[in-house]
């Protein structure tokens, strides 16, 4: 069999690709889009998707493959709907970046709440009057508000609250029981949530739901002295009206590790803006969470190319394709 990589996984993802004694040929295209390299596709039995697309074209055009494996749990760069008309799973990693995530989600808010960048650049060019700036605040008794408590969200709440920070919380998909449960007061609308929080965390999947769900209005809701702080993806805060809001002083900070347009290159408008801290997209990016995503990857990948079902997949509707009829589901440890 053929694995096609966009992007080659961590060496340890590699060693347990070539024990599983199912490849002759893993190729790594160092390229995010496989319709660069169809000939390199036509062949291929298998596609891992690290931070790259995968769209219909490109799956139309894999008349072999039976699986595509994705690094983390965001998906929306890949065609789930046209992989699953053709019995396509696509195996994803949900817990594996969960604590990676969390952690730089509440750094940015510690980097914002304590001026940490500004001070830094502000100290190295002689400028000793910035501790006098009156920025920093506390995050203990403040409110944090956790839009999306998915796994993600729910480590985020639980360093949170650790640090002594109050919880607020909204989730369409979660009874007011179960955020209850968590220790957070219970928000039937996420904009109401805006109004209380000290700090708001996203975690959320990008759809047609949530993009643009926090826009002008929204944000001219929040206090002044408020931050925010998406670790999902580009989009979910309307950029435009972001820039705005930092420019005009209308919320205190942000911090995001996601654009609308990646990679982000020089002259990016988001980058020209005040009390906003900015990384790469890389907050599932740790040494822990790379390898436990590439593992569990990759196992997901040959157990479907095994005949296994696998559960962890985006759409488990692809299993009502004819393909997978009377098939076992995978095991897992």
């Amino acid at each position: 069999m053929k694995i096609v990589m966009t992007q080659s996984v961590c060496p340890e993802g590699i060693d347990a690709l070539k024990n599983s004694g199912l490849f002759d040929t893993i190729y790594d295209a160092n390229n995010p889009d496989p319709n660069n390299y169809l000939d390199q596709m036509a062949d291929a039995d298998a596609l891992i998707v690290r931070v790259a697309s995968c769209n219909a074209n490109a799956i139309e055009n894999s008349p072999k493959l039976k699986v595509i494996g994705k690094t983390g749990v965001g998906y929306d760069a890949i065609d789930v709907k046209k992989a699953a008309e053709k019995g396509i799973p696509v195996v994803i990693t949900p817990g594996a970046n969960n604590r990676s995530v969390a952690e730089h989600a509440v750094a940015l808010m510690f980097a914002l709440s304590k001026n940490l960048v500004e001070g830094d650049s502000a100290t190295r060019n002689g400028n000793w009057e910035i501790r006098g700036a009156h920025k920093a605040f506390e995050l203990e008794n403040k409110t944090v508000g956790v839009i999306g408590l998915g796994a993600i969200g729910r480590e985020t709440a639980k360093i949170c609250q650790s640090i002594g920070m109050k919880l607020a919380g909204y989730d369409p998909f979660l009874s007011q029981d179960k955020i209850e449960a968590l220790g957070a007061k219970y928000y039937s609308d996420y904009r109401e949530l805006l109004k209380d929080a000290d700090v708001v965390t996203i975690h959320v999947p990008l759809t047609d739901q949530t993009k643009d769900m926090i826009s002008a209005k929204e944000l001219a809701s929040m206090k002044k002295t408020a931050i925010i702080i998406n670790c999902s993806r580009g989009g979910i805060i309307n950029e435009a009206d972001l820039i705005s809001a930092l420019k005009s002083g209308i919320i205190a900070g942000a911090g995001t590790d996601v654009f609308c347009e990646e990679p982000v290159k020089p002259g990016y408008p988001l980058l020209d803006c005040p009390n906003l801290i900015v990384s790469p997209h890389s907050a599932a990016q740790t040494r822990e969470a790379v390898i436990k995503m590439a593992l569990m990857c990759v196992k997901g990948c040959c157990e479907v190319l095994n005949g296994k079902k696998w559960p962890f997949v985006a759409d488990k509707s692809v299993y009502d394709h004819e393909i997978w009829q009377g098939k076992d589901w995978a095991q897992v440890d």
